[in-house]
C-alpha cells in the first residue's frame, strides 16, 4: 500500500518538479551565463530539465502517437542526461580553474555520448529503451551499464565536493545552496543505484520509489539554483515593507523640506511598483532623505523643546526605545509646523540634543548606530508620528504644565 502511494506521488511530482526546474532555468539564465563559475550549474539544471521533460508521460505518449515509437525520445533523453552529468562535473571542478580538468570532463562526456550512440545504433531494432524489458535490457546491457555508471560517478563526485565545501563555507547562502544541491544529487544517486539493481540483480522492488527519487532530485537542485533569487526577493519584500512604514514620516517631513528629495515625488503605491531609483536602493534613499530633512528641521527646534517633549511623553509609560521615538516625533512635528509657518531659524541648538535633534539616533546604545538600528528607530518614529502622544503634543501647554510643577 505504501509503495503504491509513493509511486503515485512520485509520478504526480514529475510535473511540479519539471515546472520548478524550468522556473529556475529561466530566472537564473542571465546571472548564471554571465558568471563562469555558475554556467556549469545552470547547464546541469537546464539539461536535467530537458531530460525530465522528455520523460513526462504526455511527451512520451505524444511521441508514440506521432511516430509509432518512443525510441528517439528515449535516446535524446538519455543523451541529454549525460550532458547534464558532465555539466555537474564542470560545476564542481570550476573553483579549481584547471584547464586540464575542463578538457578531461569535455572529452569524457563526448566519449560517453559517442559510445551510447554506437551501442544504440548497433543494437537490434527496438521501439524504446528499458532496463526491465522482457528478455533483457534494451537496447543492451552495455548501453545501460555505461549510462548508469556515468551518472553514479558524476553524482558521487558532486556529492563529495558539495559536502566538503558546504561544511567549510563561511557564507550561509552559499552553504545552503551547496547542501540543497548535494541533497538533490543524493536522490539522483539513489535513483541510478536503483536502476543498477534492476539491471544487474533484476531487483524490481525498487521500481515504485524511482519516480519519487528523480523528481525530488529535480526539485532540490532547482531550489539550490534559486537561492540567490529567493534571497533577492526576500530583501525586496523587506525593503518594500520598510518604505511603506516610513512613508507617512517621509511624506510629512519632505512637505516642509522638499529640496531633500532627489527624484520626482510619486504616490505611495507607484513608488513601490515603479521606483525612480534601483529597487535595492529605494529604502536606503528614503532613510537618507528623512535624515536630511531632520537635519534641516533641526534648525527650527528651539532650546527646551526636546525636554518638554520628553516630559510630555513620560506619563504614557512607553518603553525606552518607543519613548525616544515618540520624543523625536513630537520634536519633528513641531519643527515641521514652525518651518511651514515661516518661523525664522533658531539661533541656538536645543540643549537636550547638543548635536542636534536629528542626531538623537546617536544618543542610543549604538555608537555609531548600524543601518539596521537606524531603520528600526526611524520606523518607530514613523509609527509614533501618528500616535496619541505626538498628536496631543502642544509646547505651550507642556510649558505651562512644567511651570506648574516647578520643573
Amino acid at each position: 500500500m505504501l509503495s503504491s502511494h509513493l509511486a503515485a506521488f512520485g509520478t504526480w511530482l514529475a510535473y511540479p518538479g519539471c515546472l520548478c526546474v524550468c522556473l529556475a532555468v529561466i530566472l537564473r539564465a542571465g546571472p548564471s551565463l554571465r558568471s563562469a563559475d555558475q554556467r556549469g550549474l545552470w547547464l546541469a539544471v537546464a539539461t536535467a530539465g530537458v531530460a525530465m521533460g522528455l520523460d513526462l508521460p504526455v511527451v512520451t505518449r505524444t511521441a508514440r502517437d506521432l511516430t509509432g515509437t518512443g525510441h528517439a525520445v528515449d535516446l535524446v533523453r538519455n543523451l541529454t542526461g549525460v550532458v547534464s552529468a558532465g555539466a555537474v562535473l564542470f560545476f564542481v571542478f570550476a573553483p579549481l580553474r584547471s584547464r586540464r580538468l575542463r578538457i578531461g570532463v569535455t572529452g569524457a562526456t563526448g566519449t560517453v555520448l559517442a559510445v551510447l550512440i554506437v551501442l544504440d545504433l548497433t543494437a537490434p531494432a527496438h521501439p524504446s529503451h528499458s532496463v526491465i524489458a522482457a528478455g533483457g535490457a534494451v537496447p543492451s546491457f552495455a548501453y545501460w551499464l555505461t549510462l548508469i555508471a556515468t551518472h553514479v560517478v558524476a553524482d558521487a563526485v558532486c556529492l563529495i565536493v558539495c559536502c566538503w565545501y558546504g561544511l567549510r563555507s563561511g557564507d550561509r547562502l552559499l552553504a545552503t545552496a551547496l547542501w540543497l544541491f548535494a541533497a538533490g544529487t543524493a536522490f539522483s544517486a539513489l535513483f541510478w543505484t536503483g536502476r543498477l539493481l534492476q539491471l544487474v540483480l533484476d531487483v524490481q522492488e525498487v521500481w515504485p520509489y524511482l519516480p519519487l527519487l528523480i523528481n525530488l532530485h529535480a526539485v532540490l537542485r532547482a531550489a539550490a539554483v534559486l537561492v540567490p533569487t529567493a534571497v533577492a526577493l526576500a530583501r525586496a519584500v523587506t525593503d518594500a515593507r520598510t518604505v511603506w512604514r516610513l512613508w507617512p514620516l517621509w511624506h510629512a517631513l519632505v512637505d516642509a523640506v522638499p529640496h531633500v528629495v532627489l527624484t520626482g515625488r510619486r504616490t505611495r503605491l507607484l513608488e513601490l511598483l515603479w521606483p525612480p531609483v534601483p529597487r535595492r536602493l529605494l529604502a536606503y534613499r528614503k532613510l537618507i532623505e528623512i535624515r536630511d530633512a531632520m537635519l534641516e528641521l533641526d534648525h527650527y527646534v528651539p532650546p527646551g523643546l526636546a525636554l518638554l517633549a520628553r516630559n510630555h511623553v513620560r506619563p504614557h509609560g512607553l518603553a525606552p526605545a518607543q519613548a525616544d521615538a515618540a520624543v523625536m516625533a513630537c520634536v519633528m512635528k513641531e519643527a515641521r509646523r514652525a518651518k511651514l509657518a515661516g518661523v525664522p531659524r533658531c539661533a541656538t541648538q536645543a540643549e537636550s540634543f547638543p548635536r542636534g535633534a536629528a542626531t538623537v539616533l546617536l544618543t542610543r546604545e549604538e555608537h555609531p548606530p548600524t543601518l539596521m538600528a537606524e531603520t528600526t528607530h526611524l520606523i518607530d518614529v514613523a509609527r509614533a508620528y501618528t500616535s496619541p502622544p505626538a498628536r496631543s503634543f502642544d509646547p505651550a501647554r507642556a510649558g505651562r504644565a512644567a511651570s506648574g510643577r516647578g520643573d
